[in-house]
């Protein structure tokens, strides 16, 4: 059986709440631990940084992606097991959601959304059949949750959209649920 490999969007930053960064730290360790690979934009800050370097010090195969444009910003994180840099925005998205056999959205902002819709819009389209998590650390995706209803129910999407999001909690939920999915 190959590797599993879980590909995680989140924050460059690490929010207003220090549970984001522990969910973020506990996952990281939780992936290596699993023996699952992280698959992740490449960053050395906010929760990007804590969720690899949890996966990295429990262990943990690291793929890290990130477009040329933003190896300062996001301070490109170059000890990983594998470091990808990728011209555009569009091509990390495609590499990180190819090399990923579930994807994981924990806290983040406008990065995140983005990675998020297209990974749900490329489902919805049946460009991949991935698994995709979204984990409500302290109810931080809860809007977002409310949202989806809302383009459901405002007839703008299919009711099978939000059959593409499983909702989870935290890290700990956030696994057992991929187990199912990829074991």
């Amino acid at each position: 059986m190959s590797q599993k490999s879980v590909c995680v969007y989140c924050g460059s930053r690490n929010g207003a709440n220090s549970a984001y960064s522990e969910a973020a730290k506990a996952f990281g360790a939780m992936l290596a631990q699993e023996g699952w690979r992280l698959v992740y934009g490449a960053g050395d800050v906010g929760l990007m940084g804590e969720v690899a370097r949890a996966a990295q010090s429990a262990g943990g195969d690291t793929f890290g992606v990130i477009p040329v444009h933003l190896l300062k910003r996001e301070v490109g994180k170059t000890d990983l097991t594998r470091f990808v840099v990728t011209e555009t925005m569009h091509e990390r998205k495609k590499v990180m959601i190819m090399n990923a056999d579930a994807v994981v959205v924990l806290p983040g902002g406008p990065g995140s959304l983005d990675e998020l819709f297209e990974a749900l819009t490329w489902r919805q389209l049946g460009l991949h059949d991935k698994p995709i998590l979204v984990m409500n650390v302290d109810g931080y995706w809860d809007a977002l949750h409310d949202l989806v209803q809302r383009v459901i129910g405002q007839g703008f999407a299919d009711e099978s959209l939000a059959d593409y999001i499983t909702w989870v909690d935290d890290p700990a939920s956030a696994m057992s649920t991929l187990r199912g999915f990829l074991t």
